[in-house]
């Protein structure tokens, strides 16, 4: 017990730099996934054609591979990012992807005629996404949404390639100094906990939205 005691601080530490990585992801995120998947509903197939294609690369390579393309390739171009702007980029561009094809085909289920009649009651594009199609899509793709947000919170341990202390990277120097597993088995239930606190989150959010039931 004296020795969780003696690691658990460094772990703690480990585990800041995590939640930090995961709310400025989900920050930066999903509110652009939310407009790439309203930009797909105009009818430009160049800007159509462009987006395909991020998304497309952002769902077809590892994420890994984004981050030490982001951290490592682009200074030879002379792009250099410190390395927390490099991870919170590569798992922005990433996630958005994700979240634009989540929100894309809640967007799509939206009966056309609720888009003409509010054109008939002279609401706004602007108003009538906030408050008529937003609301309804939200409700649709929470369930997605809160998949891929449990996803993040295990993703975000891929900053360690970058050299970055999150919970990973420091249970493995605490695991590899002490010649001991119990590290990990401890950053596994720090996980745990925090995929736990999401899913009381998505219970409490999905009954928030059940009046549109």
């Amino acid at each position: 017990m004296s020795y969780l005691f003696e690691i658990l601080p460094s772990l703690l530490n480990g585990a800041t730099m995590t939640l930090q990585v995961f709310v400025l992801v989900l920050l930066f995120s999903i509110p652009l996934g939310v407009v790439i998947a309203f930009v797909l509903q105009v009818h430009w197939k160049l800007l159509h054609y462009v987006i395909h294609i991020y998304i497309w690369i952002m769902r077809g390579t590892p994420l890994l591979l984004q981050l030490i393309f982001i951290y490592y390739v682009l200074p030879s171009v002379g792009i250099r990012l410190d390395r927390l702007p490099a991870a919170i980029i590569a798992f922005t561009l990433n996630y958005a992807a994700y979240f634009a094809e989540i929100f894309r085909g809640g967007i799509d289920t939206i009966p056309k005629g609720q888009y003409e009649a509010a054109k008939v009651l002279k609401f706004t594009p602007i108003t009538t996404v906030r408050y008529i199609i937003l609301p309804q899509v939200t409700k649709i793709v929470l369930p997605s949404v809160f998949n891929e947000i449990m996803s993040l919170v295990k993703d975000t341990s891929l900053v360690y390639a970058l050299g970055i202390s999150d919970l990973i990277l420091a249970s493995r120097t605490a695991a590899n100094r002490d010649a001991s597993l119990v590290p990990m088995f401890l950053a596994g239930a720090i996980y745990l906990i925090l995929i736990g606190a999401i899913t009381l989150a998505a219970k409490r959010v999905e009954k928030k939205f059940s009046y549109y039931r």
